[in-house]
């Protein structure tokens, strides 16, 4: 046979190959299969599993989320957090039972809806309010001391805008004063203060994070103390990626190395991340003020002023040896600053717990991704990390944040 021959009857006897099936359809058919069933699951009432629910009584969570008092009415809004629809039947205002309507008959789960319950309460009398399913579950929620709500007009913005301005943009730019002793420091003690910036912002993480965690800790709607922590991944995950982003665009050579990062770069993240943590401040403050559960008395003021002026500090430490100019380090402190606005504003009219938790995880995680970048400056000329010094500065941070917030009695 000829090596012709040979060829041609190969190939004959090869089996015909089909096309490779493209990767994306190979992604996608688990996709639609996963659907259809959970369609057929839906249709068909989960066969099978219907007798698990005969007889056991529905389950009710319902938490509320505000409480606002105007002449002769108290507003309650709640939420369902369980599987089941909740209906309120009844209301009792320190037992007796009050005329009211609602903006939502039933609530499926996840909904909520606003009780304006008929009521003449007295200024500075508690009261028991309870709402009453129509399974005949009870929602307790408690007015310590009833106090009429602020009007939410352009008079209450304004204030909302100067109470953001008073602790959170003035306490940094008092903080970023620093500057000039900061550049004339001898490199040891630049060390120290590194180290105490470094102890001021896992302070500010340690308390976000605990702040957050109490605010949803009876309330388990959208995650509950899950999304405090979801926060904080999302936010130090976007700022290590955005310090990749940025040194590969301005040093494409250096690209994965572990080096210190140059010092107006690191004081921006920093000023990144007090905003992200002042955004969730403003917010619980603005809504606390909202509920007339925060007297915003000159003492609080001064108190909110000295805790946070240590913050400045942590954004001119890295500068000094490469001050910036002046309209640089007013950025640097709107940016740290001015989202205590923001957050007073939106926490004085959409104010959410889940929300308001997701926040202050996302300040908690912007700090802690900022603390961690700045450890390699605090390498002295052996390269050890943590020195008594460092150490001492980092102790001396904590205790100095622990100590101002001890002023503030919010």
């Amino acid at each position: 046979m000829s090596l012709d021959e040979k060829t041609a009857a190969g190939q004959a006897a090869a089996p015909h190959r089909r096309p490779p099936v493209p990767p994306w359809l190979l992604g996608l058919g688990p996709l639609v299969l996963i659907a259809i069933v959970l369609g057929l699951f839906t249709l068909l009432n989960a066969p099978g599993l219907n007798r698990l629910s005969e007889g056991v009584p529905p389950k009710e969570e319902v938490a509320v989320e505000d409480i606002r008092l105007t002449p002769g009415q108290i507003a309650i809004t709640v939420r369902n957090e369980g599987p089941d629809p909740v209906s309120i039947a009844q209301v009792n205002v320190s037992d007796y039972y009050a005329m009211f309507t609602q903006t939502r008959e039933t609530m499926a789960p996840l909904e909520s809806t606003t009780l304006t319950i008929s009521y003449h309460w007295v200024d500075g009398d508690p009261y028991d309010v309870a709402l009453v399913t129509s399974n005949g579950g009870k929602i307790p929620a408690t007015i310590d001391a009833a106090a009429l709500s602020p009007e939410r007009g352009g008079s209450f913005f304004a204030l909302m805008t100067l109470l953001g301005v008073y602790v959170g943009v003035i306490p940094v730019a008092l903080g970023m004063l620093w500057m000039p002793f900061v550049r004339r420091a001898p490199a040891s003690w630049v060390r120290v203060l590194l180290g105490v910036t470094v102890g001021l912002l896992a302070f500010l993480a340690i308390d976000a994070t605990l702040e957050a965690t109490e605010l949803v800790a009876d309330n388990r709607a959208f995650g509950g103390p899950m999304v405090v922590f979801l926060g904080a991944a999302v936010a130090y995950l976007l700022l290590e990626g955005l310090d990749a982003w940025m040194r590969r665009r301005r040093e494409p050579a250096a690209e994965g190395r572990s080096a210190a990062l140059p010092p107006h770069r690191l004081s921006l993240l920093i000023a990144v991340g007090i905003g992200l943590h002042n955004l969730g401040e403003g917010l619980a403050i603005g809504s606390a003020y909202a509920v007339g559960s925060l007297a915003l008395g000159a003492s609080l003021i001064i108190g909110f002023a000295i805790h946070n002026t240590t913050e400045g500090l942590a954004i001119v430490t890295p500068l000094a040896k490469q001050p910036p100019g002046l309209p640089r380090l007013a950025a640097l402190g709107l940016v740290a600053g001015a989202p205590a606005i923001a957050g007073a504003l939106v926490g004085a009219t959409v104010y959410q717990p889940a929300l308001a938790a997701f926040l202050l995880g996302v300040g908690a995680g912007a700090v802690a991704q900022v603390a961690v970048k700045l450890l390699p400056l605090l390498k002295d000329h052996a390269g050890r990390t943590f020195t008594a010094a460092t150490t001492a500065g980092i102790i001396l941070g904590l205790a100095v944040m622990f100590a101002t917030g001890l002023l503030v009695l919010a």
